[in-house]
């Protein structure tokens, strides 16, 4: 079979960059959107269309509800589209019908999402969200559990591999910043639209976009010319128990839920550390998060080098040791103060917007380790066990560590959100989240704890069994 070639495999790099941009709309606007602030209510004409504050037990939003029932289901139709794509028989392939079907419903999907059909709070709006997030979960696990199987299809060796796990990961962090600018052109629309439709227009245009770019690389790239695979006979079931049957493929899923966990905190309580920590302006945290962004691209060309002289595991436990040392400054800042914030020691004396040059510089290399690496290991689980079961269910096992990331990003979200109010008064009628300093000081630590964890849990990771098992098959490959 046919290897792609580089331009080829930016190709397949493009359609990340499209399905990346409508999840962080989601990530980035969905609260934003239907529970605003009283300053937005107030100075800016936001609409509140749901039931506001921690109304359900005391600690948890109708929002936070919604939430959580569509992330069970969305931990359902992982394992169901994997298991339906790796045993496809269409004759174009396993993986890329499904995701030229999924993309167009998924961009008309994330702009629904946000257009609730009555302007006041209304249970109405309730279903509306309810179901529209549904299915904004099924379309995107459509497009993505087939994406990521191919990365283990298209990478016929470890240079193609860490080749694609790079380029997707670029278009990842570019994607995630394109969705973040509606905070730049929002401003702009809303004398004329309103705040609703300000945002609105911006959707539709990164829908557009997006949507363009998923299916870019199913026109351009003819699965069947590259990937040679006989579909699973193994129902949903029966898959899922075999892919965690794999004892070095459970190591990495768990030392990835802490990663996931880990980065989540520290993603979520960036706006806090600014405001709250270092107490500057929340506009600091664009700057901070573009910064390290594209610090960390510049390191990713020698990614693949460094992992040619160290290998996978050691590079992605450097990742956690970095990533700890950025957290662990991140907790400091509340503690020691800074000359805008006392902190709780009261002797800060170095501005804010240091700790966060600081913290973005130390953390832009672990990124970059933790941003390529981890989804070139599970493409090599994925071809071992192959090797060695005789049955291709590349989709089942990039389809659990989507279900590891959301695990570990959902559980991050209640971690976040209980402990960074901390030391503080929650006023259970209001949306706004009023964190604390000692709060966020927690909320660095408990980071720091799943770093070290998930460098602990993947110290069990046995590389070498797996990269034997791959040579020994292209050794003995004529």
């Amino acid at each position: 079979m046919k290897r792609l070639s580089k331009k080829q495999m930016r190709i397949f790099a493009v359609g990340q960059l499209g399905w990346s941009t409508l999840s962080g709309i989601i990530s980035a606007w969905f609260v934003t959107f239907y529970l605003p602030t009283q300053t937005d209510i107030s100075e800016n004409g936001a609409i509140q269309y749901i039931v506001p504050g921690l109304v359900i037990g005391g600690f948890l939003t109708v929002l936070g509800l919604i939430t959580a029932l569509s992330r069970v289901f969305d931990a359902v139709t992982d394992p169901w589209i994997a298991s339906l794509s790796d045993r496809s028989t269409n004759k174009r392939g396993r993986r890329i019908p499904f995701m030229q079907y999924a993309a167009v419903p998924l961009s008309v999907v994330t702009v629904l999402l946000f257009c609730a059909p009555v302007n006041m709070i209304s249970g109405w709006n309730v279903a509306w969200i309810s179901v529209f997030i549904v299915l904004f979960y099924l379309f995107m696990t459509m497009y993505c559990t087939p994406y990521n199987a191919l990365i283990s299809e298209f990478g016929k060796t470890q240079d193609d591999r860490m080749y694609i796990s790079t380029a997707i990961s670029l278009t990842y962090f570019a994607g995630t910043m394109l969705a973040y600018t509606p905070f730049v052109f929002a401003g702009f629309l809303r004398g004329s639209v309103g705040f609703a439709w300000s945002y609105r227009v911006c959707f539709i245009v990164l829908a557009v976009i997006a949507c363009i770019c998923m299916l870019i690389p199913t026109f351009l790239l003819n699965e069947k010319e590259f990937v040679e695979t006989k579909p699973s006979n193994t129902n949903m079931l029966k898959s899922l128990g075999a892919t965690f049957k794999n004892g070095n493929f459970r190591t990495f899923v768990f030392s990835d839920i802490m990663y996931w966990v880990g980065l989540t905190l520290f993603q979520t309580g960036l706006p806090f550390f600014v405001k709250v920590s270092m107490n500057i302006s929340e506009a600091y945290t664009m700057y901070f998060l573009g910064g390290m962004t594209v610090l960390s691209a510049m390191f990713y060309p020698i990614v693949s080098k460094l992992v040619k002289k160290y290998g996978k595991k050691r590079l992605v436990i450097t990742g956690f040791a970095g990533l700890a040392l950025a957290y662990v400054i991140a907790s400091l800042i509340g503690v020691l103060g800074t000359a805008e914030n006392p902190g709780l020691l009261g002797i800060g004396s170095i501005p804010g917007i240091v700790f966060g040059v600081v913290i973005c510089v130390i953390a832009a290399f672990p990124m970059a380790l933790l941003g390529i690496i981890p989804q070139s290991i599970v493409a090599d689980v994925a071809e071992a066990d192959g090797i060695e079961t005789g049955e291709n269910r590349e989709g089942m096992f990039f389809a659990a560590r989507t279900f590891a990331m959301k695990f570990g990003q959902s559980l991050a979200m209640l971690v976040f959100t209980s402990l960074a109010i901390i030391g503080t008064t929650q006023n259970t009628n209001s949306n706004d989240i009023t964190a604390s300093t000692l709060g966020m000081t927690i909320v660095g630590i408990v980071a720091v704890v799943f770093c070290a964890l998930g460098a602990v849990i993947l110290g069990f990771y046995n590389e070498k069994k797996v990269m034997s098992t791959i040579d020994k098959k292209h050794d003995d490959t004529p």
